[in-house]
């Protein structure tokens, strides 16, 4: 008889309404979403800010920080250890739809967030792309060669002339400020994308998810994003959302940019029936892709060490276990406890999902 208490975990999101977001997991994945723009929902999340809470079984209508508290290593792992010191769920899973770009930004690694972020850690993160318009790109990073001067003096240059903008007209927009912001531009990299490929974040790096895409992220669990530059946009107060250039200066590489798209040989989103590839891989977490054909099945068994995430992306998958199935519809993550034990996720369709796991230290 399996403990009440240990189950594969499934949450209701919560959604999030920040000015670039659209209305595409409503037409693209079928969400029933409240009326206006929908820019996030966060998936799982034990995070402050948002916390998801339980929608099926024992911990129904109890959050994720809850259910943490009392389980502890029995749901996150003994690779934990790090979180559990803070008391912090060590992962935040999310969708984000760009209807437009993104802001301009960058996250602090551990050591500065905690020194100057109240206790916030930092926010190492990747993106699977679900959809993309033809010729949608991203930014990330910094052109070889650039310098902390040479990108200080593009974005005051860029910044002083939307700020102009935006005084005079109200509605600035990335069309009518293109020769204002051009240093600037030159300066980063900008990469076409294509629904299945995989970007890896870490910490330190400029980075903007552009309009036209639909991504789901993992990152570590944290809400510190420093933004240096947003388009010369204004928020719904009618005024320039802030931007934090002093400490985004502090903490950006400018190291030669990592190869944006991840995984092996084989390209993600490209797998046949019955492959995996690693996409990512890093001290905070680990995440695969996994074709399954109809029929076909990965066993597995989460033996204490750590908890495991699953996702469908695409088709759908069902988790079987020693209790009731949880069918994952594309796109639905379950959270697999620690104590779980052993698993088997199975599709009855050609289908492709996402699973994350923490590394060992």
């Amino acid at each position: 008889m399996h403990d009440p208490q240990v189950y594969p975990l499934t949450f209701t999101p919560v959604l999030r309404d920040y000015i670039w977001g659209g209305r595409r997991l409503e037409t693209l994945y079928g969400r029933d979403l409240p009326p206006g723009i929908v820019a996030e929902s966060w998936e799982i999340s034990g995070h402050p800010t948002a916390p998801t809470v339980a929608d099926a079984g024992y911990w129904t209508g109890q959050s994720l920080p809850a259910i943490l508290a009392e389980l502890g290593e029995r749901l996150v792992g003994t690779r934990a250890g790090w979180a559990l010191q803070r008391q912090k769920f060590p992962l935040l899973v999310k969708l984000l739809d760009a209807a437009q770009d993104l802001s301009l930004q960058v996250h602090p690694d551990d050591a500065y967030a905690l020194g100057h972020e109240a206790g916030e850690l930092g926010k190492t993160e990747m993106w699977y792309v679900l959809h993309a318009e033809p010729g949608a790109e991203l930014i990330l990073g910094l052109q070889p060669g650039t310098t902390r001067d040479d990108f200080a003096t593009a974005l005051q240059h860029a910044t002083r002339n939307t700020q102009h903008a935006t005084r005079n007209t109200q509605h600035a927009t990335r069309n009518t400020q293109h020769a204002d912001d051009e240093l600037l531009m030159g300066l980063l990299r900008r990469i076409p994308v294509r629904a299945g490929q995989a970007i890896a974040i870490p910490t330190g790096t400029v980075h903007a998810l552009l309009a036209g895409t639909v991504v789901t992220e993992i990152q570590q669990n944290s809400d510190t994003t420093y933004r240096v530059y947003d388009w010369g946009r204004v928020g719904a107060d009618g005024k320039p959302r802030a931007l934090h250039v002093e400490k985004a200066l502090k903490v950006l590489d400018f190291a030669p940019p990592h190869p944006p798209i991840l995984g092996g040989e084989k390209a993600p989103g490209s797998l046949g029936a019955g492959e995996r590839i690693e996409l990512v891989r890093n001290r905070y977490f680990v995440v695969e892709e996994v074709a399954l054909a109809p029929g076909a099945a990965f066993t597995g068994a989460t033996d204490g060490s750590t908890m495991e995430i699953w996702g469908c992306v695409a088709g759908q998958a069902q988790v079987e276990w020693d209790g009731e199935p949880v069918t994952l519809p594309s796109i639905r993550y379950a959270l697999l406890p620690a104590a779980l034990g052993a698993f088997r996720i199975t599709a009855g369709q050609p289908s492709r999902c996402l699973r994350v796991y923490l590394p060992e230290a």
